[in-house]
């Protein structure tokens, strides 16, 4: 498929973003909703269906769906019910699943995404609505037999629609990341794609350029990574065009995604709402939710990731990449604002945090929480940077995993003197090295006359190894220059 051909089309996509609610029991029954137990553990006769059983509002799923709709923007119903959509599978034990269809507790909302051009776009977020979740099939533990685990029934679950206005596999990568980092700022949901608290379905359709209506959507299912997302959108925009460009039908299906071959394929016919015979649920009343409490919800909502760029622009004179890199998640923002409150040097914060600190982090499995205890050494360690009393990479690779493999037993004055990384400031140390350098290459000092500044780099990575990394960069560019300089 040429890329003339594809772009005689636009791709259109909406998204289903289900997110599994961080509440200790489920939305409609006191068992547990905690993840690990074994199957079948965490059931009542609620959570398995059986007859003359009544379902119970959880207030906390309602709590943590209007805080979503806050943040997203939407207008919260005060009035709204659940209803009943019905469907066969294995693993819902009512039969139907209880959900919230014509009036649903948020509508009408939006996020501003922002691309790798740096422009941003609105999309507008069609609805948040409350529902159980179905159990787990599992067809490799048995040669005979599916098994069934009810442990996931009846956890409660807020699915986030958009409208259809993501017009690429970037746009709808941006878009899911951005739902990631609001369920994790308001702590609602871990946002853990893999385990499938967080999880996609995407409604992908293709129609010819500038054309007002749309083609026949197919709809991909349960998508476990961002990375999935784009690909399985990328695949199903060729496969499309492919098709009518070819002058065939596109059947209205729902489909499987197959991560190791990148390939979409047919699940099932896709079913339109009055397949599921939806109706009010006679089992739970409709709610109405006082303006008091709606407001008060509100006023607990954490400072959201814009709100917090926005500030450390103003605030600390941050580029909006950097701004956008701390706040990307709630810990790491949290940490870069203790941080921020033992230093005058943001900048250098921001580098440290968005560098070696969270390779740190990354290389030993954890949060940022295990830096806590060394914030304010971390603070001192910047201020000696800063100052030119030692060096950067000396500080990274000697200074900061000294400190952290002693757990700040020692001091970072302490271990400076230990680790006798103080820069000589009367220079004559550095001259040395600098001589020694420029002795051992003869043969690029004549390249640099010749025009070849690209050779300083070569220079100084001789006298960092010759000095060990104790040495200022910017002093040993400048007495180089001029060491050079003065050899023409």
């Amino acid at each position: 498929m040429t890329d003339e051909i594809l772009a005689k089309y636009d791709l259109v996509i909406g998204l289903e973003i289900h997110a599994q609610l961080q509440t200790n029991s489920k939305i409609f029954s006191s068992d547990p909703a905690s993840f690990g137990a074994g199957p079948n553990e965490h059931t009542s006769i609620i959570s398995v269906g059986l007859p003359g059983t009544l379902p119970k509002i959880n207030e906390k799923v309602v709590a943590y769906a209007v805080k979503m709709g806050w943040a997203t923007n939407c207008r919260i119903n005060k009035y709204n019910r659940f209803d009943r959509k019905n469907y066969f599978y294995a693993d819902l034990p009512k039969g139907y699943q209880i959900t919230q269809d014509e009036i649903p507790v948020c509508q009408a909302g939006y996020i501003t995404i922002r691309l790798k051009d740096k422009t941003e776009k609105d999309i507008r977020i069609n609805r948040i609505h409350m529902e159980e979740d179905a159990g787990k099939s599992m067809h490799d533990k048995d040669s005979r037999y599916s098994l069934i685990d009810l442990n996931r029934a009846g956890v409660p679950l807020i699915e986030i629609v958009s409208e259809p206005d993501l017009r690429s596999a970037e746009e709808a990568a941006a878009y899911m990341s951005e739902i990631r980092k609001l369920v994790r700022y308001l702590n609602i949901c871990d946002g853990n794609m893999e385990e499938g608290s967080l999880r996609c379905d995407a409604n992908i359709s293709v129609r010819p350029k500038g054309s007002p209506e749309y083609g026949a959507r197919c709809e991909v299912k349960n998508l476990n990574s961002i990375r999935n997302l784009q690909r399985a959108i990328n695949y199903e925009f060729k496969r499309q065009v492919k098709l009518v460009e070819q002058g065939e039908h596109i059947d209205q299906n729902t489909l499987n995604f197959d991560a190791a071959t990148g390939v979409t394929s047919v699940l099932r016919s896709k079913e339109m709402a009055n397949d599921y015979r939806y109706f009010p649920e006679p089992d739970l009343p409709p709610m109405q939710l006082s303006e008091e409490w709606i407001q008060q919800l509100k006023s607990e909502l954490p400072e959201l990731p814009e709100q917090r760029i926005k500030r450390y622009s103003e605030e600390f004179s941050l580029s909006h990449y950097d701004a956008s890199l701390l706040t990307s998640d709630r810990a790491v923002a949290d940490f870069f604002e203790e941080l921020a409150g033992q230093t005058p040097y943001y900048k250098a914060a921001a580098n440290w945090i968005n560098g070696p600190l969270q390779s740190y982090v990354n290389e030993n499995g954890k949060d940022f929480s295990i830096l806590q205890p060394y914030v304010k050494s971390i603070a001192e360690i910047i201020a000696l940077v800063e100052s030119s009393k030692i060096n950067n990479t000396a500080a990274v690779q000697q200074l900061f995993p000294a400190l952290v493999s002693g757990n700040g037993k020692s001091s970072v004055s302490e271990l400076v003197h230990e680790l006798n990384l103080i820069i000589d400031t009367d220079h004559s140390e550095l001259t040395g090295f600098i001589d020694s350098a420029v002795a051992k290459f003869p043969d690029k000092v004549t390249e640099y006359h010749k025009g070849k500044k690209g050779v300083l780099g070569l220079f100084m990575g001789e006298i960092m190894k010759i000095s060990k990394g104790k040495i200022d960069p910017k002093t040993a560019n400048k007495l180089l220059v001029e060491k050079l300089e003065s050899l023409k």
